[in-house]
C-alpha cells in the first residue's frame, strides 16, 4: 500500500519540511528560544525586555530592506488577513484598485469590495498561473484611485511579479509581500506600504503583521484617523503605529514569534542581507524548476519563467496516459516518509506539488526532495 513505501534514507533530505506556510522554522532557533528561559516568555510586554526585542526586530528590518528616511516599521497583532481589514478602514480614503491573480490577491479586494464606506473598487484580473495588475480592470480610472495595491508573490499559485511598480503619483502603492518577504527584492522606495506576515519567509510562527510604511502613508493614516471615519481599535492603523513607535503593540503580542523573527533576521543580515537571500531563493527554486523540466511527467506551473516564484515553486504532475501520477499519492508517501507539506493550495484544485524555496530551506533538502519524489513516482508505476 502507498502508506507503507519506505524511502531510502540516503534519498531523503535532511529536514522534510517544505510547506509555504507555516515554514520551515530552523532547529537552532527554537533552541534558542527555549534557551532563553523566563527573560521573556511569561513575562510583560509592556517592559524593557519585550520591548526591546520588537524594537531590534524594527531596526533589523529597517536594515535588511535599507529603508528610506523617513520610512517607519509598524507591527500589529492577527496576520496579513487582518491587515486587509486594517487596510480598508485606514489606508483607502475612497477607492482603491487591486491586481488578483490567485487566492491572496484576492481577498483583499473583496474586503474593499465589502467595505460599505468605500466606492467599489478596480479589479485586474488574471487567471491562476499568470499576472494582472490593478489598472487591467477596463473600468479603470488612474484619477479615481488612491490605493493601488497587488500581491509581490503569490502564495497559491506560485507566481511573482518581475518587478514591483508604483500605481498613479497620488495613490499609495499597498504590496502584500507575505510570502516575498526576505526572498524577493523590493525597493521600498517604489512602495508605500510593504506588508507581510512572519510564517513564511521570515522562518517564524503566525499571528503578527508587519508594514513597512512611507511618509505618504503615514500621512494618510493620520488623515483619516482625524475624518471621524468609525474604526474598530484593534483595525485602527494610527493605533499601530502609536504603538509601534512605542515599541510595542496594542494588546499582548506572541513573544515566541516575535524571538524567531528576530533569529531569523539575524541570520539573514549575516548571510548577505535581502541580497543575499535573493540569491539563495533564486538557487532553491532553480533545484525544483531545472528538475520538474527534466521530468516527462512534471511541468513548472507557472508557463512563463519571468514569472515562477523563487520563493514558492509550483510543479503540475501528468494527468493522462501513462505518463500520469497521481500527486496526492507522491504527497501521501512523503509524509508518511516525513517529507511533509508539498500539496497545492487547496482551492486551486491542481494535479500539483507546492514546495516552499524560502531562505530558511536548503538547497541540499530540495534536491533531496526531488530525488525521493523521483523514487516515490517510480515505485508507484511498477504498481506498488
Amino acid at each position: 500500500m502507498t502508506r507503507d513505501l519506505v524511502i531510502p534514507a540516503e534519498l531523503l533530505p535532511a529536514d522534510g519540511r517544505f510547506g509555504a506556510g507555516p515554514s520551515k522554522v530552523p532547529a537552532e532557533a527554537l533552541a534558542a528560544l527555549a534557551a532563553s528561559g523566563p527573560r521573556l516568555l511569561g513575562t510583560s510586554h509592556r517592559q524593557e525586555p519585550v520591548k526591546a526585542l520588537v524594537g531590534g526586530v524594527q531596526e533589523k528590518l529597517a536594515q535588511l530592506y535599507a529603508l528610506p528616511e523617513g520610512y517607519r516599521v509598524v507591527l500589529g497583532l492577527g496576520g496579513a488577513s487582518a491587515f486587509w481589514d486594517v487596510a480598508t478602514f485606514s489606508l483607502v480614503r475612497e477607492r482603491s484598485a487591486h491586481g488578483v491573480f490567485g487566492e491572496f490577491g484576492g481577498k483583499f479586494a473583496a474586503a474593499s469590495a465589502a467595505a460599505p464606506w468605500l466606492a467599489e473598487p478596480f479589479v485586474g484580473r488574471g487567471e491562476p498561473g499568470t499576472v494582472a495588475w490593478p489598472d487591467h480592470d477596463e473600468r479603470y480610472d488612474p484619477d479615481l484611485v488612491d490605493v493601488f495595491a497587488y500581491p509581490h508573490n503569490e502564495t497559491s499559485t506560485g507566481v511573482m511579479v518581475p518587478q514591483v511598480l508604483r500605481g498613479p503619483e497620488h495613490a499609495l502603492t499597498v504590496v502584500d509581500g507575505t510570502s516575498a518577504a526576505g526572498g524577493l527584492w523590493v525597493d521600498p522606495a517604489d512602495v508605500d506600504v510593504y506588508y507581510f506576515s512572519p510564517q513564511k519567509g521570515l522562518a517564524s510562527d503566525g499571528g503578527l503583521w508587519f508594514a513597512l510604511m512611507s511618509p505618504a502613508a503615514l500621512a494618510r493614516v493620520e488623515e483619516i484617523a482625524a475624518s471621524g471615519r468609525f474604526i474598530p481599535a484593534f483595525l485602527d492603523l494610527s493605533v499601530a503605529v502609536e504603538n509601534s513607535a512605542k515599541r510595542q503593540t496594542l494588546n499582548t503580542p506572541a513573544i515566541a514569534t516575535l524571538f524567531l523573527v528576530d533569529a531569523q533576521l539575524d541570520r539573514m543580515l549575516a548571510q548577505g542581507g535581502l541580497a543575499g537571500m535573493v540569491s539563495r531563493t533564486n538557487r532553491n527554486a532553480a533545484a525544483i524548476y531545472d528538475w520538474a523540466e527534466e521530468r516527462e511527467w512534471a511541468t513548472p506551473f507557472v508557463a512563463n519563467p519571468a514569472l515562477r516564484s523563487a520563493v514558492v515553486a509550483t510543479v503540475d504532475l501528468a494527468t493522462e496516459g501513462d505518463l500520469a501520477v497521481d500527486a496526492g499519492r507522491v504527497s501521501a508517501v512523503l509524509r508518511a516518509n516525513g517529507v511533509v507539506d508539498v500539496d497545492p493550495y487547496r482551492k486551486l484544485g491542481r494535479n500539483q506539488l507546492r514546495v516552499a524555496c524560502f531562505p530558511a530551506v536548503e538547497t541540499d533538502d530540495l534536491r533531496a526532495l526531488t530525488r525521493s519524489v523521483d523514487w516515490v513516482v517510480e515505485q508507484l508505476r511498477s504498481g506498488a
